[in-house]
């Protein structure tokens, strides 16, 4: 199984995430608001990733981290 972590306090909030994801299981945490003021990304269902790591990828501040 996939584990994705976020670095929370660093993500901007851009969705760049959200929308690379072919899963559609990333979303903008709106209850949330980290360190830098915005809405950080979440992962929604942890079991449906498949480790593709696109959102990795196109995380212009490498906040996310994709395990296998």
């Amino acid at each position: 199984m996939a584990k994705v972590t976020f670095n929370t306090d660093l993500c901007k909030g851009c969705s760049l995430c959200v929308s690379a994801c072919p899963k559609k299981i990333i979303e903008l945490d709106g209850s949330t608001i980290n360190a830098k003021g915005h809405h950080p990304a979440r992962i929604v269902d942890q079991e449906a990733c498949i480790a593709c790591a696109f959102c990795a990828t196109m995380c212009p501040d490498c906040v996310i981290t994709v395990e296998k």
